[in-house]
């Protein structure tokens, strides 16, 4: 099966099973809202309305002690733990191509911010329970999110718990929390009265992190108050995958001002492709929230409008998700 098939596979949505508890979802009242931000990066504009239909959000972050049990009951291998295609990837280097994933690393000193590679490295048998690579272990992090997932891992635990990935417009809506029009998930303001409500980097980054919100890296769920409809983590901590391909904008979304997009869904997989890597055909999705590594120095993208794109195939210490229901549990 080719690699953008598996991907389209992925999507699908599964038939709820009847036996897998939806503990632990909070009400989404949907409804209409301003998706989007003209204050912040390029890629979230335009701001427009949207309108969603209501639905069901797991409150917090799938997490290591979830995505077990999953394992657990299948068997399932995540993409990490498999051997790469040497025919997805062309005149990538053999030793690339060993199951692995990317793992984060904090530098030593200042670094050029245009070069990721300074801080992410590849790191072979790096997976969900081995995050940092051979010899770590999520063994006292059963409550912190599952990391190193993949969409199509992330479709997988969905569909076998009977739920579904968010859309975009889903994340966006539930995230702001009835908040119309807010910066963050929590109003306008990011350290009220000194205090932090997301775990994110405080420092310079990629080299200092002064921890003033008491973490380093993940946090256990519901470690930071939840928002306006009971969400735990919906910024910072970890990017959550959504269903939506990227496109590098809401463009589409202007060419309808009339009209207010009935849950919308994002591009079509072909306007996904990163056009600076011609040669690799992996579409990508868009994430959502930010991470424990959003700083504002290089990236304020802790707000329900920030978005960024993530190619399919890719784990990294920093992303996640949460499942939705779109019918009542």
């Amino acid at each position: 099966m080719a690699f953008i098939d598996q991907v389209s596979a992925a999507d699908r949505q599964a038939v709820p099973d009847p036996s897998v508890s939806d503990a632990g979802m909070v009400r989404i009242p949907g409804g209409r809202f301003l998706m989007g931000s003209d204050a912040h990066y390029a890629e979230e504009r335009p701001a427009h309305a949207v309108q969603v239909d209501p639905f069901w959000m797991d409150a917090s972050a799938v997490t290591n002690a979830d995505f077990a049990s999953f394992v657990a009951a299948t068997g399932y291998r995540t993409v990490a733990e498999r051997p790469l295609d040497p025919a997805v990837y062309p005149g990538a280097d053999p030793a690339m191509l060993d199951p692995g994933s990317l793992v984060f690393r904090m530098t030593e000193g200042r670094v050029d911010l245009r070069d990721i590679s300074h801080w992410w490295q590849w790191t072979p048998g790096a997976c969900w329970h081995a995050p940092e690579g051979p010899g770590s272990t999520i063994l006292g992090r059963e409550r912190h999110p599952v990391v190193q997932v993949a969409f199509e891992d992330a479709a997988a635990f969905a569909h076998w718990a009977g739920k579904a990935l968010p859309t975009e417009a889903e994340w966006e809506c539930a995230a702001r929390g009835g908040l119309d029009g807010a910066e963050f998930a929590w109003g306008n303001e990011f350290a009220p009265n000194g205090r932090h409500l997301a775990n994110t980097w405080q420092g310079p980054f990629p080299w200092r992190n002064f921890e003033a919100d008491g973490f380093a890296g993940t946090c256990p769920v519901r470690s930071f108050p939840p928002n306006g409809y009971g969400l735990f983590e919906i910024c910072g901590n970890v990017w959550e995958w959504t269903t939506d391909w990227w496109g590098g904008g809401h463009g589409a979304a202007a060419a309808h001002p009339c009209c207010t997009p009935q849950n919308p869904r994002g591009p079509a997989l072909e306007g996904s492709f990163d056009p600076a890597q011609p040669a690799i055909r992996v579409p990508r999705k868009v994430v959502k929230g930010g991470s424990f590594l959003c700083a504002p120095s290089y990236c304020r993208r802790y707000r329900p409008a920030a978005r960024h794109a993530q190619m399919v195939d890719s784990g990294m210490s920093h992303i996640g998700f949460r499942c939705v229901r779109r019918d009542a549990p």
